[in-house]
């Protein structure tokens, strides 16, 4: 079929269109955009327009290229004009969108790391925004007026809390493993299973640092077993650490064998070796009684001879991200005064949040004050008490012919690559809409004020309370409100 070719008269109407299109300058000097300006700066607001016009005008051309019956918009200056202050609007709306902002969480997923894995408890924001935002003493000691040691304090919590010499801070868990292989075992040799080879989220694995680091990587064993014999047989008078990886983000079952902590320690000794774990999330406390069986427990590995262990400040500590070094002093002391600390080292922000999460491991509160530990204690019956009320009272807010919502069991999930094993049990609240596909409606929850993130499960959205802080819950049931009189408005 023919494509119709625009006439003389589509041509010159499409020419007064783009005639009635407004200047840039005359954009900015709206009301609305002089308002946006002082948020967005006069400069990105200036490319924004520019931005926003070139769209229109590609727009407009495409429609006057078309017959006549196709063209859209209108020559009205004014109209035009609205038009692309309306879209200018949108444009800044998206391009803060795209910043960091708070999100209600409601996957269930406790470290869900593309959220910002561990949320601080109020203590730790408490610390960040009062104590560490301005001038704090990060390097000053008020006793003496001279210089201090940055996270003494961390430090000597850390210590105390695994039953360690000492303690060392750095930026997150993949540097703490770099600083310790580089200071320790630069070209020498590190001897490790091939079982614990492991590769983490965003590309991190264990042979790259090992490599960055200046090490030489001795595999032993196979995948699945690796025996102490195999440790023996690789010592060599270039050996200088045995490094000991916990598989955080998997498990291997079955036909399985690993040397235990304590042999490996008493072949480093006997050796002259160091014992090196990168224990990955780590638990400050034991939380067997939630399910997690399979996570070290931070101090029984010093106890049982590591010579070194790191782990993560912002999985199962609960705390901000960070790479938390413990061990015997003299290995410490070597690391605190390797050029590279100073490049990886933590700053005053996770230093405070770190200070004040690990009080309350101290006091034994943690469990209630630590928001990922308290929401991996909550158990299914609590949830499903908060579920029920919930639920109740959305019906009375909701039009029923639209929204459906109900419960149903389900599990949540650690996340964070910390125990894949486990999922506790949990109650979810289901929600279907009459119009609203299951994609549309996650997503435009997501277009929430603040954004609520869920799941789709069998072709329904599926909200899970244990990672929704109970004054979120508010939030929540008010983007379901607002979500609810949009879809009635467009129906």
């Amino acid at each position: 079929m023919a494509t119709e070719q625009p006439t003389l008269d589509d041509r010159r109407q499409g020419t007064s269109f783009l005639r009635a299109l407004p200047s840039v300058s005359a954009l900015l000097r709206t009301e609305a955009a002089r308002t946006l300006a002082a948020n967005t700066g006069a400069e990105r607001l200036t490319e924004m327009a520019r931005a926003v016009l070139h769209k229109l005008r590609g727009e407009l051309r495409e429609s006057f290229n078309g017959a006549a019956s196709r063209l859209s918009g209108s020559t009205d200056r004014d109209k035009l004009l609205s038009e692309a202050t309306s879209r200018l609007r949108q444009a800044v709306e998206q391009d803060k969108r795209r910043g960091l902002r708070r999100v209600i969480n409601a996957t269930g997923v406790i470290l869900h790391t593309n959220l910002g894995r561990a949320p601080l408890s109020e203590a730790a924001r408490q610390a960040v925004g009062r104590e560490a935002a301005g001038y704090c003493t990060l390097e000053y000691d008020l006793e003496t007026g001279a210089r201090g040691r940055r996270g003494a304090r961390v430090e000597a919590l850390l210590a105390e809390l695994t039953g360690a010499e000492s303690a060392l801070v750095v930026n997150n868990c993949a540097a703490a493993a770099l600083l310790t292989l580089t200071a320790l075992a630069q070209g020498g040799e590190t001897i490790v299973s091939r079982g614990e080879l492991v590769e983490i989220g965003g590309d991190f694995r264990v042979p790259d640092v090992m490599a960055q680091s200046g090490t030489r990587m001795i595999e032993v064993g196979t995948t699945n077993r690796t025996k102490l014999s195999d440790y023996e047989r690789a010592v060599s008078e270039q050996t200088r650490l045995i490094l000991r990886v916990h598989p955080s983000n998997y498990r291997i079952v079955g036909f399985t064998s690993a040397p235990a902590l304590a042999e490996l320690a008493a072949l480093a000794r006997d050796q002259n070796l160091t014992l090196y774990e990168d224990a990955g999330s780590g638990a400050l406390i034991d939380l067997s009684a939630y399910g997690l069986r399979d996570e070290p427990l931070i101090r029984e590995s010093i106890e049982r001879g590591a010579d070194l262990v790191s782990f993560s400040g912002d999985k199962l500590l609960g705390a901000t991200q960070s790479g938390l070094i413990v061990g015997r002093r003299a290995l410490v002391e070597r690391l605190r005064r390797h050029p590279l600390y100073r490049a990886l080292r933590a700053d005053k922000l996770a230093l405070a949040a770190l200070e004040a999460t690990l009080e309350a491991h101290r006091r034994n509160a943690a469990l209630t004050e630590v928001p990922a530990l308290r929401m991996l204690a909550q158990s299914r019956d609590d949830i499903e008490r908060r579920v029920r009320a919930f639920v109740r009272r959305a019906r009375t807010r909701l039009n029923r012919d639209a929204f459906q919502l109900a419960r149903a069991p389900g599990h949540s999930a650690i996340g964070g690559g910390s125990a894949p094993t486990t999922h506790p049990p949990t109650v979810l609240i289901t929600i279907t809409h009459k119009q609203l596909s299951a994609t549309s409606l996650e997503a435009a929850l997501r277009q929430a004020n603040p954004p609520i993130i869920a799941r789709i499960i069998e072709e329904r959205v599926v909200l899970d309370l244990r990672t929704v802080a109970n004054e979120e819950e508010p939030e929540l049931l008010g983007a379901l409100v607002c979500l609810a009189a949009l879809s009635l408005q467009q129906s």
